[in-house]
């Protein structure tokens, strides 16, 4: 690897897809379909569930699978993983209400100083899942968050 500022990175657009893992698939697909209602892009028996949320991506693997070689490069991950879902603060009550009423317990509400503010909990494989507004890194609010699929 070269020091830094030897060359100039072309710039990145955003981030397209973020992956979690878990090892029963059947869960995980009927966890986020059924409580974060994302919508199934692609499955592999096994392997992988994929959901699209607007113009990205959240791939969730079977760690065990995906260290097998393939036509990508081998990966995986053991443990809790992380994720944020950016949320508008104004539906933060609602999501919250939501989630409890699924059975899924909150796990954190924090109110950030910044005026953000973010649940947390997890998936039925232990991954730590957030909702977020985005002023937590100051950015703008969701206005009026629309189910994107």
């Amino acid at each position: 690897m070269k020091t830094p500022g030897s060359t100039h990175a072309p710039r990145l657009a955003r981030i397209l897809e973020s992956s979690l893992y878990a090892d029963d698939l059947t869960q995980a697909e009927l966890f986020y379909k059924s409580v974060l209602a994302l919508t199934l892009f692609a499955k592999e028996a096994g392997r992988h569930v994929f959901f699209k949320l607007g113009n990205q991506m959240l791939l969730v693997f079977n760690p065990s699978r995906t260290l097998e070689k393939s036509e990508v490069v081998p990966h995986g991950a053991r443990g809790p993983g992380h994720v944020a879902f950016a949320v508008s603060k104004s539906e933060m009550d609602g999501w919250k209400k939501h989630l409890q009423g699924m059975g899924v317990a909150i796990e954190k509400d924090v109110l950030w100083p910044n005026g953000g503010r973010s649940l947390y909990f997890r998936d039925p494989a232990g991954n730590s899942l957030e909702l977020a507004s985005p002023l937590l890194w100051q950015m703008e609010d969701i206005a009026d968050l629309k189910r994107i699929s």
